[in-house]
C-alpha cells in the first residue's frame, strides 16, 4: 500500500517504466496531449519580447532557465525570436532547459542543435553544480506544476483520510482509506486549503512547496513565470470539484480513474491558485500579476505579430498564423484555462514594463 504522491512518482518518473521517461511520444496528434507552445511558435515569439524587456529593464544576465521544456518547441521559437531581435547579441542569450526525461532531453538537443546558447541538464541539482553561484535571471515553467505528485485526502464522517494505492484480488490497483495522521498534510490543508466539506475529496501539492523552496534557494534575483491551471479556494468549494481534479490523459482522452494505464499515460491535478500565490510570497518573491493566459498574451503584445493578407489558401502560413493567434487568445480556447503566474525577486522595475503600460490593442 503506498500514497498517491508515491504511486504517481512510480507511474510517471520511475527510471524504467515512468510515463515521462519511456521513449513515447507525449506531445501532439501522436501523445495524449497538447501544449500551447505545439499550436503555433507565435506562442514562444511574443514570450521572447517579454523576456527580453524584462531583462534589459532590470539589467539581469540573458538567462532563460526553463523546467521541463517538452520537445524543446517553446525554447525554439523564443531563441530564434531572440536572434532576429538582437542579432548582434545572439550569442549573449543563455537558454538553459532542466529535463529529467531522456526521450524529451534527445528531442530538445535535436531541435535546438544549431541555436547557440542552449545548455541542459538533468536536474536543477545538476545545473547548481555547473554554475556555482545564485542564479540571476528568469525561470519559466509551463504545466509543470500540475503534474508534481500529490497526496489525496477526502473528509468522512468529519475525519480526514487519507486515500492509499494498493492492489485488489485481480491483481488491479484499487484504493484503500486511512486515517489521516501525516502532520504534513494536516498541517498543509490548515495553512492553504480550502475548508472540505463532507464527502469532498482534494489533492495536497507537498511537493509544490519543496520546488517553490528549491527555486528561492537557487534563485538571487530574476523573474518566475509559471503557467498552469488551477483552482482558487472559492472554486473548490463549487459542488462540482467535490471529487477532486486528478485525473489521467491517454491518447487525448480525458480519464476519470487515474489508476487506469499506469506507467502508460500522463496523470495530472489542478493546483491550488491561492496556495501557490502565498507560498512564493513566503518565499521571498512578489506577485507581479496573476492571469488568465489569453488575457496576458494579449498585454504583452500577441496582436502585433497578426499578419494582413488577401490569400485564399487557408493552410498558408499567415493564414495558419493569424488563426493561431485566434485560437490563443480566444475566452473559449485552451488558453483561458490557464493561468500565468508572475512573481518577481529583488526586482526594481515591475511597474515599467512595456506591457503594464503600453497598449496591447495597438498593432
Amino acid at each position: 500500500m503506498i500514497t498517491y504522491a508515491d504511486y504517481m512518482s512510480l507511474a510517471l518518473y520511475d527510471p524504467e517504466i515512468g510515463y515521462y521517461m519511456k521513449t513515447n511520444k507525449k506531445l501532439g496528434t501522436e501523445g495524449d496531449f497538447y501544449t500551447s507552445s505545439g499550436v503555433h511558435s507565435v506562442f514562444g515569439q511574443v514570450f521572447a519580447h517579454f523576456f527580453l524587456d524584462v531583462i534589459e529593464k532590470e539589467g539581469l544576465p540573458p538567462i532563460i532557465c526553463e523546467f521541463g521544456g517538452g520537445d524543446g518547441r517553446f525554447a525554439k521559437a523564443v531563441m530564434d525570436e531572440w536572434e532576429r531581435l538582437k542579432p548582434e547579441g545572439k550569442e549573449d542569450l543563455s537558454y538553459v532547459i532542466i529535463e529529467m526525461s531522456p526521450y524529451h532531453r534527445e528531442e530538445q538537443k535535436k531541435l535546438l542543435a544549431n541555436n547557440e546558447g542552449f545548455r541542459q541538464y538533468d536536474s536543477l541539482n545538476s545545473l547548481k553544480q555547473q554554475m556555482g553561484e545564485e542564479f540571476k535571471g528568469i525561470i519559466f515553467s509551463n504545466e509543470l506544476i500540475d503534474a508534481f505528485p500529490v497526496h489525496v485526502v477526502e473528509k468522512c464522517r468529519d475525519d480526514l483520510y487519507e486515500i492509499y494505492v494498493t492492489v485488489d484480488e485481480s491483481d488491479g490497483l484499487t484504493e484503500k482509506y486511512q486515517l489521516c495522521t501525516d502532520e504534513r498534510i494536516l498541517s498543509w490543508l490548515c495553512s492553504y486549503g480550502p475548508t472540505l466539506k463532507e464527502g469532498q475529496r482534494i489533492e495536497v501539492p507537498l511537493y509544490m512547496n519543496q520546488w517553490i523552496t528549491e527555486i528561492n534557494e537557487f534563485m538571487n534575483k530574476g523573474l518566475l513565470l509559471t503557467i498552469d491551471y488551477g483552482y482558487t479556494k472559492e472554486q473548490w468549494q463549487m459542488p462540482e470539484r467535490k471529487d477532486g481534479s486528478l485525473r489521467g490523459y491517454f491518447k487525448h482522452q480525458l480519464i476519470n480513474n487515474p489508476l487506469l494505464h499506469p506507467t502508460e499515460m500522463d496523470i495530472t491535478s489542478h493546483i491550488h491558485i491561492d496556495a501557490y500565490n502565498e507560498i512564493t510570497e513566503e518565499n521571498n518573491f512578489n506577485k507581479v500579476i496573476d492571469l488568465k493566459q489569453n488575457r496576458f498574451l494579449l498585454m504583452i503584445g500577441i496582436l502585433k505579430f497578426l499578419q494582413e493578407y488577401h490569400d485564399p489558401n487557408p493552410f498558408s502560413e499567415k493564414s495558419k498564423l493569424n488563426r493561431a493567434i485566434q485560437t490563443l487568445i480566444n475566452d473559449s480556447g485552451m488558453s483561458a484555462a490557464f493561468h500565468v503566474f508572475v512573481h518577481s525577486k529583488q526586482l526594481t522595475e515591475t511597474d515599467h514594463y512595456r506591457f503594464l503600460s503600453e497598449d496591447p490593442y495597438k498593432m
